[in-house]
């Protein structure tokens, strides 16, 4: 069984269809990549997939249960855990509160920070009393994937964790995806425009144009002059 699936998915913002038939699953301790050029319903995809929009039709499964109405807080407390494009971290508040506002979902006896985050992130330790607004673009994406990570989430869906970040941070930010994978089996769902990063790290590719997945396969996949084509500007 997937730890997350999505069948047949159309989705619309009123007239316009942004969506067409998409259709792909995410597998326990695998890293899934979804790559495309700007605009091709990317994030729209995400925003699908953790109840941020409706869909027009089809189903979105989380281990195994249909959630496709469901509120995005109920699927939080199914396992998916969303690191959104830009960070959305509170800026007024400290590391630490950051952090904590994951607690909302969880059981009191489970509502502490795992010492886990700080060994992937040791930068934050040393932060915990600093604004998150006071943090770089670097830190501030660490303090994202630490807050989705304080949910304790079977799902994490990352959507350009690289964005603006410096490389030094960038192959952090990779191998803490790398650890989640191997270590705690959770199925990584990662959209990127960084060819390297997603081939570096991806099991599996999928590639969007216009709304439609155009492409499926491993890896390896993008080195293909066939595949890299749908890239290209």
């Amino acid at each position: 069984m997937s730890a997350l699936s999505i069948e047949a998915v159309d989705l619309h913002y009123g007239a316009a269809q942004v969506l067409r038939n998409i259709s792909f699953s995410a597998e326990a301790a695998k890293i899934t990549c979804i790559l495309g050029r700007n605009g091709v319903g990317k994030t729209s995809l995400l925003r699908a997939i953790t109840g941020q929009h409706p869909v027009s039709k089809g189903d979105i499964r989380i281990q195994g249960d249909i959630v496709t109405k469901t509120a995005p807080y109920n699927r939080a407390k199914k396992g998916i855990a969303y690191v959104p494009q830009g960070r959305e971290i509170f800026p007024q508040l400290t590391v630490r509160e950051n952090l904590e506002t994951a607690f909302a979902q969880l059981a009191r006896r489970d509502r502490f920070i795992d010492e886990e985050v700080y060994h992937l992130f040791p930068v934050l330790k040393d932060m915990l009393s600093r604004r998150g607004g006071d943090l770089s673009g670097g830190q501030q994406q660490q303090l994202a994937i630490a807050r989705a990570m304080t949910t304790r989430p079977a799902i994490l869906v990352l959507d350009e964790p690289t964005e603006g970040i410096q490389p030094s941070i960038i192959k952090d930010i990779g191998r803490a995806i790398q650890y989640l994978r191997d270590e705690k089996g959770m199925a990584i769902l990662l959209v990127e425009q960084y060819l390297d990063f997603c081939r570096e790290l991806a099991d599996t590719v999928h590639i969007m144009d216009r709304g439609e997945i155009t492409h499926s396969g491993p890896s390896t996949d993008l080195d293909r002059d066939d595949v890299r084509r749908y890239l290209t500007v």
